[in-house]
């Protein structure tokens, strides 16, 4: 039987053995030979027995090894000792693990014992463990109490051990550890596995060792069993195939005639065979003990890191012997465990069952694995976990390639829609499967044939129209550049057959035919776009991934390949598509996006100027006959790129433009006429002739400069007339203002590029001046479009004409500096006021009834959010003064939904402008409230009321952004409180000086902001209020003073009586002293710094006085108290665990640590440690953990499964049903497991532990 002990040094069945007068409280071997050998119900037990080992007389004695060239564990080279243990030598790495291996195989074969004490002390070791397994410890104790014994020379104050620690070194530490491992197994997979010592040993050690509460021991043998049961199989799959040889060989021989058939060759197969099954029954035992042993116990274990390595190493078992692995009886251990609450264990067994079923000849096997847990591989396609998301798309497209019946249209659909992921790997894992399932059924000979009969070059028709179909019913158009990302890596081949493309667009349908719809169409020309886009960009579209990144060589010549095809291609097609598709404004619109994307050079050096001819002629035709912005944006792009000067072509595209432009300068310039001359009389052909044509032409001042057919002033009698006369219609208004805008900034450019005389530059201000003056006018336009347009221009322009437009060394531009005068700025914050910070009842009135009124709301807050952004902006840059900013603060709290980051935002950066500047706009904001307040309720407040709340909870929250550091915001906040006690004392009650003043319960507002007051500033700033006080207020205390009571209280925290209690704190308590030593500046420094600061804010008044000396401020420590949420049953368990366990290793995440008593708690911890008794913890606690379920393995008061745990019996023998055991443990369970199943119920089913009663304990339900 293979105990959980380790066997002692016992009288050996070989009479060789020197060691038969060992005696005391061992086993008996014949005894342990005999469970060792014990069958299940109905299988004879084998009488074999330990195999001789040559060399085994020559063994040494127990206490050293007669090894040559080796000396008590050491190599002896020129007189220097080199260490040579196990664990050194695979920590190294440096000799061969064959050779290292080999040496442990020679000594075992010399002296066994020795040999095994060197490996226990090499699994002791790779766990982290000081401490060494010694000779006496081996022969006197039992497993446990070594391993009881090991713990204790754990490292109290280091969690790490090598399997954790980080660095390339221990990250090759694991590797040879497992190939030590594999390889020991494989090198003793003809002998000494079978001699009924070894692998017993080691067995029972790893047993042990996983059982232990210490995290360390737990992991390193999990993984070490893990392996080793990894390398069992691998030994069990090479006799199976030896069994099936020596069978065949067998019966081919038997089958002989009988003259021809040799007996003493069947006799030999025969006893080969009897050899052979014996040795897979001893396989098997050893795979069963630690499967059971181990395995059952560890896939659940607490640390998600030992999980992980079980459900890995099954999947491996499962793929490389699959005959003996590969049922339901295994299967279920990944089902169960894909429902674990960490994403690393949910990711192991999606690559296991990848691993799986990529085989198609497992998939009969898997059959009704699938069925059950296939709803919960297809739900973790939306795993919160984007790498086990992507993983579990891969392998729902395996069992989609295995058997497409598995996959339900629902299962596929929840697939279809992760190709618009902003998450590139999971888009990308979904374009696989959408590729495997829509574009990879088709029947490439039929598709060829029916592409001749068309004429068509490529066979991809049909799957083009399959792609738009899935597209079109996508209903997410504007996503068409995330679908063809997401498809870029699986069908680029189709993505990118754009001559199929322009020939399903340009082709005529033939009779009795159903061509594509317009829609489809459209759809077409969008996703061919998009595909254009990603072939000559080389990256994915916005929102997705982190950035350009650098190319690959072999990624530049493709980008370059593929530019250079869709050049050739679309320099021929482009031209013809646009004529067919000239009156449709969002095709074309598309379409002449595609020229950005060429490489124009192929015009003239594949001489296609004809070409070129075509496109700028069907292009101006495209002018001529659109006033769609976005048409005409993208008109206006392409004649930009066009006239590159790097090409040659720029000369024959710039007289093409400058053509169109003076015609349609032409024609603007006779509207304009015609529309001024009639004035109020025109008609709508006058104001369509204007309107139209001054969309082209601000859509072309763009992007490029117009400035010699001056445009300016046409525009601006337009605006002249429209505010003289009021009745211009708002489209040509905003037109205007945005043509002038341009005007403007590529006068500036030039103005800036160039050398301009000192009247250039007046002549702009001038300009600049009279536009803005326009502007201006335009606020008060009834028109909302016009109104918010003259607003965004009014404050760019003013942002970009500022006192920033020196900066750089462009002292030059100062002439031209613009900035707004008083009245400006008024009219501006009123504009804000008016039409940003408006009520939600008023917007939903004014959109009642439209049928997107939802969509109509979010952009029409977008639209108040630029607006109100555009403002600030001034701000920041201080172009409008900062005490415009009170008014926008004061709207923090109401519309912090709304407007708060950008509220948020302008205060933090106007704070970094001037701390001191801001606080007076703070507390002006908080008074401007205040007098509103008084103004509706009359000057006796009820303090009580939610209007009083809501401005000292705005107070509140503007105190908190002061931060922590009172030293760097010390003057600010007493600048405040110095303007908050003046305007509380501002007027005197018109009633007599025995009344309060009518702002007095505003310092009930401004104690919010005392929290924030250094101890000496609050007594200066007591002293600064007592100035505005009489005695008659000091002795008043009724409830209408109270707001300056409660303010002097505020105050008052912190004199005398605090001062007293920094300087008795160190006796009386230290949770009131200690503070983190962090960030503390030296004593005497810190005074200084206070000394200048408070020297420098209240000496603008000279009758107040600061204290000469300045204490530090007391701060004193959060009171620590207990998680309400945890028991004291875990408070006790954390203290009574053994050293090294998982509370000295896991930090508890609830815990929150007070900045202020940090200190503190690393002393209590510290004696907390000091006072544990690991004698009792050793001897008692661990009895008691496990008898009351609180072993570490069950520690967490959740189960680590949610979904698959049965809640009814009637449940669970439904699973039974569905898994039945195909492989029996024959070994009884070990003393320790009878305990644990006889304290607990299982709370799997009876079957599922394969005939195992030993408990999972962990509370699930």
């Amino acid at each position: 039987m293979i105990t959980p002990e380790i066997p002692v040094l016992q009288e050996s069945t070989n009479e060789t053995t020197i060691h038969s007068d060992v005696t005391g409280e061992f086993e008996d071997p014949e005894a342990k030979g005999r469970k060792r050998r014990a069958r299940g119900p109905g299988r004879p037990p084998t009488a074999k027995k330990a195999r001789r080992i040559p060399g085994e007389k020559g063994r040494a004695g127990a206490g050293g090894r007669a090894s040559q060239g080796k000396a008590n564990g050491h190599h002896q080279q020129n007189g220097e000792i080199e260490p040579v243990t196990l664990f050194e030598v695979v920590k190294m790495g440096k000799s061969a693990m064959q050779s290292v291996v080999d040496d442990w195989i020679e000594s075992y074969k010399q002296d066994r014992d020795i040999a095994l004490l060197d490996l226990i002390n090499f699994f002791i070791q790779c766990s982290g463990c000081k401490g060494t397994v010694r000779i006496e410890m081996f022969r006197n104790m039992q497993n446990t109490e070594i391993i009881r014994k090991m713990t204790e020379e754990f490292d109290e104050d280091s969690g790490d051990y090598p399997l954790t620690m980080p660095g390339p070194q221990w990250k090759k530490f694991r590797t040879n550890f497992c190939e030590f491992i594999g390889v020991l197994i494989r090198q003793c997979q003809y002998s000494i596995i079978y001699d009924e010592y070894m692998m017993d040993t080691v067995i029972s050690l790893l047993t042990g060792l996983s059982d232990s509460q210490v995290r360390a021991f737990r992991h390193t043998s999990t993984l070490a069993a893990m392996k080793l049961m990894t390398a069992l199989v691998n030994v069990a799959l090479n006799l199976s195939i030896h069994q099936d040889n020596t069978q065949r060989q067998y019966e081919a021989e038997r089958n002989k005639m009988i003259g021809k058939r040799a007996n003493d060759r069947l006799e030999l197969l025969l006893q080969k065979r009897k050899e052979l099954q014996e040795n897979q029954d001893e396989i098997e035992n050893m795979m069963n003990s630690v499967f059971k042993g181990i395995f059952v116990h560890r896939y659940r274990d607490a640390i998600s890191e030992i999980r992980a390595i079980c459900i890995e190493e099954i999947g491996v078992w499962m793929k490389s012997y699959s005959d003996a692995f590969l049922n339901d009886s295994y299967l279920k251990y990944v089902g169960w465990t894909l429902h674990d609450r960490q994403g690393e264990v949910r990711l192991k067994c999606l690559k296991a069952l990848q691993s799986l079923y990529t085989n198609k000849e497992l998939f009969p096997k898997l059959e009704l694995f699938t069925n059950r847990f296939k709803d919960r591989i297809v739900s973790m396609t939306l795993d919160k976990e984007y790498d086990v998301a992507v993983e579990a798309i891969r392998l729902v497209t395996l069992i989609l390639q295995g058997s497409e019946e598995a996959l339900s249209n629902e299962d596929c659909e929840n697939v279809y829609h992760l190709v618009y992921s902003a998450h590139r790997p999971v888009a990308v894992a979904a374009g696989e499967f959408l590729n495997k399932k829509l574009f990879s059924r088709h029947d490439p000979q039929a598709e060829e044939a029916y592409a001749k009969s068309r004429g068509r070059h490529s066979p991809n028709g049909n799957l083009l129209k399959m792609l738009v179909l899935f597209f079109l019913e996508s209903e997410l158009h504007e996503h068409a550049a995330y679908l063809v990302d997401s498809l870029w890596e699986s069908s680029q081949e189709l993505l990118k057959d754009w001559e199929c493309m322009v020939e399903l667009l340009l082709e005529e349908p033939i009779q009795g035919e159903e061509g594509m719809t317009d829609r489809q169409e459209t759809a077409l020309i969008e996703l061919m776009v998009c595909t254009i886009r990603q072939a000559a960009e080389a990256h994915p579209p916005v929102g997705r991934g982190t950035g350009k990144r650098v190319l690959t060589a072999k990624e530049r010549k493709t980008q370059i390949d593929d530019r250079t095809k869709l050049t050739e291609q679309f320099i021929v097609a482009l031209p013809m598509m646009l004529g067919k598709y000239s009156a449709d404004s969002e095709k074309v619109a598309n379409l002449l996006q595609i020229p950005q994307f060429f490489d124009l050079e192929l015009y003239s050096t594949g001489r296609m100027e004809k070409h070129l001819d075509a496109l700028l002629k069907q292009t101006k035709f495209v002018v001529e006959k659109h006033i769609e912005s976005d048409v005409l944006e993208s008109c206006s792009k392409t004649y930009n790129i066009l006239c590159s000067e790097e090409y040659t072509i720029q000369n024959r595209v710039n007289i093409a433009r400058s053509q169109m432009i003076d015609e349609l300068v032409e024609r603007f310039s006779q509207s304009v006429e015609d529309l001024l001359q009639e004035g109020e009389e025109a008609d709508d052909d006058d104001i369509y002739n204007v309107l139209s044509t001054l969309k082209r032409l601000t859509a072309f001042h763009n992007a490029h400069d117009l400035t010699k057919w001056e445009l300016f002033g046409n525009c601006y009698r337009l605006l002249k007339s429209g505010i003289e006369l009021g009745s211009m219609p708002e489209q040509i208004v905003v037109q205007a203002l945005q043509c002038c805008h341009y005007s403007i900034l590529w006068q500036l450019v030039k103005t800036a590029e160039g050398s301009p005389t000192k009247e250039e530059q007046l002549g702009l201000r001038k300009t600049l001046k009279a536009f803005c003056i326009v502007c201006q006018h335009c606020l008060t336009n009834v028109n909302p479009s016009v109104k918010e347009q003259a607003f965004m221009l009014l404050c760019d322009l003013l942002m970009i004409f500022s006192h920033q437009l020196t900066t750089g060394g462009r002292d030059g531009l100062k002439p031209i500096v613009y900035s707004p005068d008083t009245g400006l700025q008024s009219e501006l914050l009123s504009f804000i006021m008016d039409h940003v910070f408006i009520d939600q009842d008023e917007e939903s009135q004014s959109m009642e009834g439209d049928e997107e009124d939802e969509a109509n709301k979010i952009e029409a807050l977008h639209k108040r959010r630029n607006l109100l952004a555009g403002f600030c902006k001034l701000i920041i840059y201080d172009v409008v003064d900062m005490n415009a900013a009170a008014d926008i603060f004061k709207h923090y709290m109401k519309y912090y939904n709304d407007y708060g980051d950008i509220i948020k935002e302008t205060l933090s950066k106007t704070r970094q402008i001037d701390k001191i500047q801001c606080a007076k706009t703070l507390i002006l904001s908080l008074q401007q409230l205040f007098n509103e307040l008084v103004q509706e309720q009359g000057p006796n407040l009820d303090r009580s009321s939610a209007h009083v709340s809501g401005i000292k909870e705005l107070a509140r929250r503007f105190a908190l952004t002061f931060g922590l550091d009172q030293i760097k915001t010390r003057e600010a906040v007493a600048t405040l409180h110095k303007d908050g006690i003046e305007f509380a004392f501002k007027y005197q009650n018109p009633n007599g000086p025995e009344y309060p003043p009518p702002n007095l319960a505003f310092l009930e507002i401004l104690g919010e902001f005392s929290s924030k007051l250094l101890r000496q500033d609050k007594k200066t700033v007591h002293a600064y209020l007592e100035k505005f006080m009489s005695e008659h207020m000091m002795e008043r205390r009724e409830d209408i003073w109270l707001p300056l009571i409660s303010y002097r209280n505020s105050l008052l925290t912190g004199g005398e009586d605090d001062r007293m209690s920094v300087i008795s704190g160190g006796s009386s308590s230290k949770a009131s002293s200690i503070r983190s030593k962090k960030g503390r500046p030296p004593l005497n420094k810190r005074r200084t710094e206070e000394e200048n600061v408070d020297n420098s804010w209240m000496n603008r008044n000279d009758t107040i006085q600061t204290p000469g000396i300045l204490h530090p401020p007391q701060l004193t420590s959060t009171v620590m108290r207990e998680n309400p949420r945890q028991p004291a049953e875990h408070n006790i368990e954390d203290q009574e665990s053994e050293r090294g366990s998982e509370s000295d290793f896991v930090q508890n995440p609830q815990m929150q640590i007070p900045w202020l008593g940090q200190h503190k708690l690393e002393e209590a911890h510290r004696k907390d440690r000091v006072a544990m008794n690991y004698m009792k913890a050793r001897g008692g606690v661990r009895q008691s953990v496990r008898s009351h379920s609180h072993s570490l393995m069950e520690d967490d008061a959740e189960p680590i499964f949610e979904d698959v745990m049965m809640s009814s019996r009637g449940q669970l023998e439904d699973m039974n049903e569905e898994f039945e055991d195909t492989m029996v443990i024959d070994l009884p369970p070990s003393r320790n497991r009878r305990e644990r199943a006889e304290l607990r119920p299982d709370f799997f089913d009876s079957t599922a532990i394969m005939e195992d009663d030993s408990g999972f304990g962990m509370p699930m339900f």
